[in-house]
């Protein structure tokens, strides 16, 4: 039987979208009926209510615990004591929130804080000798240091569950830079049927680099295309990246087996870290987004609902609802949304319409809800806020003030930020309506804005496409490519991409476009949001006919880019691929 070890950070917390990609994926019936063994693998985290495997998990070792499994007890209470590593092994269950569909992974956890140095220091050494990697620059990161250690530890946890025994093979998939050190291990150990594949979701130098332009998006991307054109890569541009211990750990991608990419844009930002990945094998392997379908009477009970809040917040009831759910940080692009509603509001007021922005996303983990509804009570949250604990973190307060700034000019058009994940009164406050739930937030929606300034996929930019939400993206989206892909020279309302990177007819010079400065980019920023908000205005339903037909052809979208789809197309073959050529290549 093959083995699929997932290695990640969020092995049982969702941090990100890695999380939500393991559900999906696992979960698919492709994946399911390939009839694989799955092991997620991670760092053994502190869990506050003694569940190390979530709420939904089931321990069968735990040598913290002193919990022993009859059929692996031994092998892995010898991991334990060789590497001095407590480990809590097991299973957890996932459910596809639109189909129901539920998979039972392995999970192995590790606490590595620790462990033997001397085994810290032999794969130091393993990590230098083989790529060239030099851990003394990176040893005041412990994110570095702990993914390290987790490396050996897992690849010896995974002989001792028999992941390699008799025929089986094992693919060690590094989920992100986390992952890593575990595919480099898999490819200094001795056996030869452990196979390394780097999933990557992002890539961590491009962000970075992305984030602290001042013309963002704008500036990297027509240099890098403006790059590519003459030959040139990342560090004759960009300079030197090596003391950036994430880039060292991307930089080592190149040794897999292979790379899955989730779009067009990470696979190019792959090959511009340099000549040595023009052979990498890199596959572009999008992710899959939800495809459940419903009908009307759902869709207009979530939508009312969602108007309810509006009108309880606001006293008006407004005509549409649009929203965006991500986190709060420089690539989610927060302030565009607000530069094409300051241009879609003379639009809205010459034909009477009305229109509330809930802006999901915050920095912090959840707030207690009693803070919530102290909040509430104290300033009227969410319509107001204040920069204080327990209410607006740093980036938050930045945002809102132009909400502010937005709804002091705009009367057609008002935007809430709801600095709490959850979408649930218990969670968000007493004036949320009591039937209120997270699936309302898709459901409802009448448009969903991303328009990032990074965003390699972008799975929450499409999430109420199923439900008939009209999608705004960004050109840079990877989520967008898979939209191309799947609808070729058709078009559709369903989606329509903001495009921030076209410049025209204007040309530089690869380090040219790093002098773009902020105000220009934000000139070109109000132009091209001009253009997107007179597309929304000719797309917007004025009517239920219209709204149904966007409910159809966005739910057919969404079926053919479903995580079935994914796995069956794109995950699985390039799995088997891997495999089968590792193999071919070895019996040569």
């Amino acid at each position: 039987m093959r083995t699929v070890a997932h290695v990640t950070h969020e092995a049982i917390q969702k941090y990100g979208g890695i999380g939500t990609v393991l559900e999906g994926l696992l979960t698919s019936g492709p994946y399911r009926e390939a009839g694989m063994r799955s092991i997620l693998v991670g760092p053994l985290f502190p869990a506050p209510d003694g569940r190390h495997l979530g709420s939904t998990g089931q321990v069968l070792y735990s040598s913290r615990d002193h919990i022993i499994c009859p059929d692996v007890g031994k092998t892995l209470d010898r991991v334990v004591h060789h590497f001095h590593t407590p480990i809590v092994y097991g299973r957890r269950t996932f459910t596809s929130p639109d189909s129901g569909a539920t998979a039972e992974p392995e999970v192995l956890l590790i606490d590595v804080s620790r462990m033997n140095l001397n085994r810290v220091n032999e794969f130091k050494w393993q990590l230098w000798e083989g790529f060239g990697i030099d851990s003394t620059r990176y040893e005041s990161s412990w994110e570095y240091d702990m993914y390290l250690r987790l490396a050996p530890t897992t690849l010896a946890a995974l002989k001792a569950l028999g992941a390699i025994d008799g025929d089986n093979d094992c693919a060690v998939v590094a989920h992100e830079f986390f992952g890593m050190p575990a595919a480099l291990a898999a490819m200094r150990d001795p056996s030869p049927k452990f196979r390394s594949i780097f999933y990557a979701h992002e890539v961590a130098t491009m962000r970075r680099i992305v984030e602290g332009l001042p013309g963002h998006d704008v500036a990297f991307y027509n240099a890098l295309s403006s790059s590519i054109a003459r030959g040139r890569y990342l560090t004759d541009v960009f300079g030197p990246q090596d003391g950036y211990y994430r880039h060292a750990l991307v930089q080592a991608a190149r040794h897999c087996n292979t790379i899955f990419a989730v779009g067009e844009a990470a696979a190019k930002e792959l090959r511009f870290m340099g000549p040595e990945f023009a052979d990498v094998d890199i596959r572009t392997t999008y992710n899959g987004i939800p495809s459940e379908g419903i009908d009307f009477t759902q869709r207009r009970a979530s939508r009312e609902c969602l108007q309810d809040y509006a009108q309880t917040l606001l006293g008006d009831r407004p005509d549409y609802v649009f929203t965006h759910v991500g986190r709060m940080a420089t690539s989610k692009g927060f302030w565009r949304d607000l530069r094409v509603l300051a241009q879609l509001e003379p639009m809205f007021r010459e034909e009477g319409l009305s229109a509330v922005l809930f802006v999901l996303s915050t920095e912090l983990p959840g707030r207690r809800p009693s803070d919530i509804r102290h909040m509430e009570r104290a300033w009227h949250w969410p319509v107001v806020h204040r920069e204080k604990e327990p209410d607006l973190s740093w980036g938050e307060a930045a945002f809102y003030q132009g909400v502010q700034e937005f709804n002091a000019r705009c009367r057609q058009i008002k935007v809430i930020l709801v600095n709490q994940f959850g979408w649930e009164r218990h969670l968000c406050g007493e004036r949320m309506p009591e039937e209120m739930q997270l699936m309302d937030i898709h459901r409802g929606s009448d448009l969903e804005f991303g328009q990032s300034t990074y965003e390699p996929f972008g799975i929450a930019h499409l999430e109420p496409l199923t439900y008939g939400a009209i999608c705004v993206p960004s050109n840079v989206c990877g989520c967008v490519g898979y939209v191309q892909a799947v609808i070729g020279a058709e078009s559709t309302p369903n989606v329509i991409v903001a495009d921030y990177c076209d410049l025209g007819d204007e040309q530089r010079e690869p380090k040219g476009w790093l002098k773009l400065t902020q105000r220009q980019r934000e000139r070109h920023e109000a132009h091209v949001a001009a253009s997107v908000a007179g597309r929304i205005f000719k797309t917007l339903p004025r009517d239920e006919q219209a709204m149904r037909s966007l409910m159809e052809s966005g739910y057919e979208l969404a079926r053919r880019m479903s995580w079935d789809v994914v796995a069956e197309d794109y995950v699985l073959p390039g799995i088997n691929d891997v495999c089968r050529r590792t193999a071919s290549a070895e019996s040569a």
